[in-house]
């Protein structure tokens, strides 16, 4: 008996995979960073389909099949609809949201993509900028990766610039995160609470309240990024 089992999940994975394989071919071959919410939907459900199929002798082979030939059919017309109009596109794909614009930080649109401020710098760390003045736009793709540009004179040197000198770098500290001190940063560069609130005061800051975050330097530069709202026109990429 058992081995009646046995054979018969053999034959509904055998099945499931050939099915899925096929069902990919015609979807497309996008990776998994460049799926956006829907193509996820639509790969979790076939997923799960599939593996339904695959251990559940009470779902009928042929219902299986049927429901994941379905849910291949509509995404790839989905993804047809959307290489045609960009109603469809903006609606199942979604539009780039800009986060950064002229090394300034968009705290509204940085709300709305459901990011706080540390899953950002660790983004930016990650795409190797640990300093987050050095960077001029900072923009969220439909897929959820963040795209970043970094200013001129931090842009990657050429082989015609290796003669230019360039000054060591190192990690930078954030001193203030929303509108907050942090004192265990301040004091970790060998300062107090006072001095941060005097530099700042004296680039004409009277309030942390709407700084949305403060660095500081190897050289000791203060760089202060305010909760800046965004003009329409910037509010999305088309």
């Amino acid at each position: 008996m058992w081995i009646e089992n046995v054979i018969d999940i053999l034959l509904r994975s055998l099945i499931s995979l050939v099915v899925l394989f096929i069902i990919t071919e015609c979807m497309g071959k996008k990776q998994l960073n460049q799926l956006n919410l829907f193509d996820y939907i639509i790969g979790i459900s076939i997923g799960s389909i599939a593996a339904t199929l695959s251990v559940d002798r009470s779902v009928d082979y042929l219902d299986g099949i049927i429901s994941i030939v379905i849910y291949g059919l509509i995404a790839t017309l989905i993804s047809y609809l959307t290489t045609r109009s960009i109603l469809f596109r903006r609606f199942f794909t979604g539009v780039p949201l800009v986060l950064m614009n002229h090394g300034k930080i968009i705290y509204n649109n940085l709300k709305k993509s459901k990011l706080d401020l540390n899953d950002f710098l660790q983004l930016a760390r990650e795409n190797g900028y640990y300093d987050i003045s050095q960077v001029n736009c900072a923009i969220l793709e439909p897929s959820g990766r963040v795209s970043f540009l970094a200013k001129s004179k931090y842009l990657p040197l050429t082989p015609n610039d290796d003669k230019l000198k360039v000054e060591p770098n190192g990690l930078v500290s954030n001193l203030i995160i929303d509108g907050k001190l942090m004192k265990n940063n301040i004091k970790r560069i060998g300062h107090d609470e006072k001095w941060v609130l005097k530099r700042l005061e004296n680039l004409g800051y009277k309030s942390i309240d709407d700084i949305l975050l403060v660095t500081c330097n190897l050289k000791e530069e203060i760089h202060v990024f305010l909760k800046e709202s965004v003009p329409n026109n910037l509010e999305i990429l088309e």
